[in-house]
């Protein structure tokens, strides 16, 4: 078994050629509220950015991986572990499907069990965990399928469009370790 190849998709590093890719998505306004970014980034930071990819999980506490089409390099999405601890065994994770027409060909859903497979297995983690906004029902979905619970709500989290909106905390444990 590859751990990062699914049945349709398949995981791998960032490349200097995603640099196109990943400023699209960083200066996307209209995902700006899902990556609680508040201003646009320029080419040359997210050139510095990739050059800087190739870090391990535990020198850089984050993981962030193209989310590609089987028999194709072009990039589809952005899958991240981040807030890594190995301390405490846990780690964040988000995922984000760029354009609105491939978010319901189940691409989501294959990157999302590939990294928790990664995440318990090759790197040993204890639990997983998800921030999703309470308005977010496609990632509210996508998760709890997976067995994420919801354990928290945070109130008035985030602004967004000038209105507070409330964030769930989910959480998802290895107990097969």
């Amino acid at each position: 078994m590859i751990t990062l190849k699914g049945q349709h998709i398949y995981l791998r590093a960032l490349e200097p050629e995603d640099l196109e890719f990943v400023y699209a998505i960083e200066n996307n306004e209209e995902i700006w509220e899902i990556s609680n970014t508040q201003t646009p980034y320029s080419r040359f930071l997210i050139r510095q950015y990739l050059e800087n990819a190739h870090q391990d999980i535990y020198e850089a506490k984050q993981l962030r991986l193209a989310i590609c089409l089987l028999n194709s390099d072009v990039a589809v999405g952005l899958i991240d572990l981040f807030d890594f601890d190995p301390k405490n065994s846990r780690a964040g994770i988000g995922i984000l499907i760029q354009k609105e027409e491939d978010r319901t060909k189940g691409i989501g859903t294959e990157a999302l069990q590939l990294v928790i497979q990664y995440a318990f297995h090759q790197l040993q983690l204890h639990q997983l965990y998800a921030n999703i906004g309470t308005e977010n029902s496609r990632s509210l979905q996508l998760f709890s399928k997976f067995g994420f619970q919801k354990i928290g709500i945070k109130k008035d989290w985030n602004l967004n469009n000038g209105k507070y909106q409330d964030e769930y905390l989910f959480q998802l444990i290895n107990f097969k370790k």
